[in-house]
C-alpha cells in the first residue's frame, strides 16, 4: 500500500520518536528528506527545552532550512510519526513543504480536524504510514504517565 521509501523514512522517524520516549518526552519523531538526502532529524523536546513550541516538526523545519540554506522546503518531504498539530501545520505552510507523510492520526489536536487547507496548497499529504507503531509508542508513553 505504501512505498518502500515511505516505510523506510518513517522507520527513521520512529527511531527519533523512540529517543523522545527515552527522554520522557511525548514520542513524536520527524525526518526531512530533500532530493533523496536526509537534511533533518528531530524529536519532541518540549520538556528538556521548557518550550511548548519545541515539537519535532518545528525543530526539523529549522534544521532542514539551515542544512539546505533556504527557508522554503518545496523539494522536501517530512516524515512525522504523528499528524501535526495546527501550530506545526502553520509552520509547514510557511515553509511551503512539498510533501508531508505522517503515521498516526491525532484525533484531538491534528490539523486535519480543521482541514487540509491549513497546509500549503501545493503540499502533498499521505497519512497512516506505520501508524500502528506510532500509536504503540504513544500508548507506552501515556501508560507510564498514569
Amino acid at each position: 500500500m505504501f512505498s518502500q521509501e515511505d516505510e523506510y523514512y518513517m522507520g527513521l522517524a520512529l527511531m527519533q520518536a523512540q529517543k523522545a520516549l527515552e527522554e520522557e518526552e511525548i514520542p513524536v519523531g520527524a525526518v526531512v528528506v530533500c532530493q533523496g538526502r536526509i537534511v533533518a532529524k528531530a524529536y519532541n523536546q518540549t520538556e528538556v527545552l521548557t518550550d511548548v513550541t519545541a515539537h519535532a516538526e518545528m525543530i526539523a523545519i529549522t534544521s532542514a532550512a539551515q542544512t539546505i540554506g533556504a527557508k522554503y522546503l518545496k523539494d522536501c518531504t517530512m516524515y512525522v510519526t504523528l499528524e501535526p498539530c495546527l501550530m506545526c501545520a502553520g509552520a509547514l505552510y510557511w515553509s511551503q513543504l512539498g510533501r508531508l507523510v505522517y503515521g498516526a492520526k491525532e484525533e484531538k489536536r491534528g490539523f486535519e480536524r480543521v482541514g487540509q487547507s491549513v497546509l500549503h496548497p501545493k503540499t502533498d499529504i499521505l497519512g497512516g504510514v506505520r501508524a500502528e507503531e506510532s500509536e504503540s509508542l504513544l500508548k507506552e508513553f501515556f501508560s507510564m504517565r498514569r
